[in-house]
Formats: C-alpha cells, structure tokens, sequence
C-alpha cells in the first residue's frame, strides 16, 4: 500500500500541477478582456458598438481559421453558429454597449453575476448541481467587484444595464452549452475557436450595418486599439479560454471572469490616474480570494489553510 502512495502521489501532484496551469492560462483571457473598457472609451470612435465588436471578432476569426485550415463538418455547421452567436456575436455587441453607456464600474459589476448564472444554467442542462460553496463565493465575488468599482456618482443609464445583463447571459449560456457539446475529434483548439468567431462576427455584420451604417475612418488610435482587441484580447485570448474550458470545470472556470472588472478598475487606477479607496481594496482581495476559492473544494481549501499554518508554526519552532 506504501509503494501505491508514492506512486499515486505524484501522479496526483502532476495532474493538480496541470490544472493550475491551464487555470493560469485561461485566466489570461478575462484579464485582457478587461482592458476593453479602457480602449473603447480612450482610442476607439464614438457611437458604432456593433461595428467595434464586428471589427475585433471577424478579422480575428479569419485570422485562425487560416491559421488551422479547418472547416466544420455535419452538425458544427449549426453548433459552430449557435456559439458563435452566443459566445461572440451577442457578447460583444452587449458588451460594447455597455461599454459605450456605463461606466466601466458598473458594466463591470453585471457581469460579476455570470458565475451565478452558470451555476444555474449547468444545473438544468449538465445536471451539476451548484454547492453551497460555490453559490456562496459567487455572491462573495459580486460583492467584491462591487466594492471594487462602484464609487462616487454613478449614472445608471437603462439600456446600458439591461446590455450588462444581457452579455452576462449570453455568455454564461455558451460556456454550458460548450461544455455540454465538447469539441469534434480533429479539431484543435484555434479551429474551435475560429469557427465561433467568424460565425460570431458575421451574423453581427449585417446589423452593425443596418443600425449604425458603414464605420466612420479610424484613425491611428483607433487601429491600435482594434488591433489590440482582435488579435490580443480576441484571437490570442480566446483561444486560451476555449482550451481551458475543455479541461477545467465550467462553473470554477466562470469565476476567472471576474478578473475582467478587477483589471479595468486597475488600469483605471494606473492609466488614467484613480485613487484605491480602503474600501476598493477589501474588495479587490474578496474578488481575487472568490476566484481562488472555486477552483478548490471545502476541503482542498481547508488543507491549503492548515499547510499555512503548520508551515508557519514550524517556521517559528526552528527560529
């Protein structure tokens, strides 16, 4: 029994060591995402939400489809749509809009709800049912962001909110539906991935074309800040987000997204010269603790906490 501990120990090291490093990799993604706020609000032209989310998932999409030379075949003609629309197309035309009409504070704050909505979600369509300490440390992590960027005066504009909201759900619904469908054998990741973005970005061409009309000029700022969206927080960061998706639970990997508005509210604080409230602070730490705490289980956390203290009580033994 003593030869299949030591076996079994660092198999079990290995494993817990890979999935840290794919929840590192996927965290990636909702970190640069959180620089949409800043770049639609300081480089990009005003009023064409739809025409920017066009222009970062498209180029992207074609972008990695060339890349992995691969089409959809059978039914992920039709799956590949449904994500696509779900995943990109309706994210980010709600994303842009809130971005457009909140401030990056309280966009940032609707869609620290997502966690909870895929608890729910993967209930009724993969039959997981959510645990007291996830549902608790959703709440946690909504109420962290919360103290992270709700201060001073706040303006609620009604059709900004019900965006917030509705990204939250569209995303929320593609990440259980991606878990649900798995990917098709032979196709990698950045094929998976390309073919939601350009499915994403051409079903909504059509309406940024119809409500806003052909986008204005951009200028040189602009480039650089739809280059910056397309290749690095659309391309480069899904990509890594799909492939954690595959291999990480989808309700621990829903709470990496509540790096978004922690990121936004930090660049905030060092890009356009914000002060940290006190009060900021506790809710940075209760959001990145919530993050931490759902990738672990009740008892996985209480070890890491009793490692701690053993470490500590050795520590100060042998000074």
């Amino acid at each position: 029994m003593t030869q299949t501990r030591e076996v079994a120990g660092p198999a079990a090291a290995r494993t817990s060591a890979r999935t840290w490093g794919f929840t590192g990799l996927a965290a990636l993604a909702p970190a640069t995402w959180g620089t949409t706020y800043l770049v639609t609000t300081e480089y990009l032209p005003p009023g064409v939400p739809l025409g920017a989310g066009v222009i970062r998932a498209l180029p992207a999409g074609l972008l990695l489809l060339l890349i992995s030379r691969t089409l959809p075949r059978g039914e992920w003609w039709w799956r590949s749509a449904v994500l696509g629309a779900l995943n990109i197309g309706a994210l980010f035309a709600l994303l842009f809009v809130a971005a457009y009409r909140l401030p990056g504070g309280v966009a940032g704050t609707l869609s620290a709800v997502q966690p909870l909505l895929v608890a729910g979600i993967a209930f009724g369509l993969l039959g997981v049912r959510p645990t007291r300490w996830q549902l608790g440390w959703g709440v946690a992590g909504v109420l962290g962001v919360g103290l992270i960027v709700l201060r001073g005066q706040i303006s609620f504009d009604p059709i900004g909110v019900l965006a917030g909201l509705g990204g939250a759900a569209s995303m929320a619904a593609g990440l259980v539906l991606t878990k649900r469908w798995g990917r098709p054998p032979g196709a990698g990741t950045l094929a998976f991935t390309s073919w939601q973005l350009t499915a994403g970005g051409l079903l909504l061409a059509p309406v940024a074309l119809a409500v806003e009309g052909p986008p204005p000029i951009p200028d040189a700022a602009a480039l650089g800040g739809y280059a910056w969206l397309a290749l690095v927080a659309t391309a480069l960061a899904h990509s890594l987000w799909f492939q954690g998706l595959g291999r990480l639970p989808v309700t621990a990997v829903s709470f990496l997204t509540l790096l978004s508005p922690a990121v936004a509210t930090a660049l905030g604080w060092l890009v356009l010269d914000q002060s940290l409230s006190p009060i900021q602070s506790v809710g940075f730490v209760l959001a990145l603790t919530s993050i931490v705490a759902a990738q672990l289980t009740p008892d996985a956390a209480r070890s890491l906490i009793r490692g701690g203290s053993d470490r500590r009580i050795s520590g100060g033994g042998r000074r």
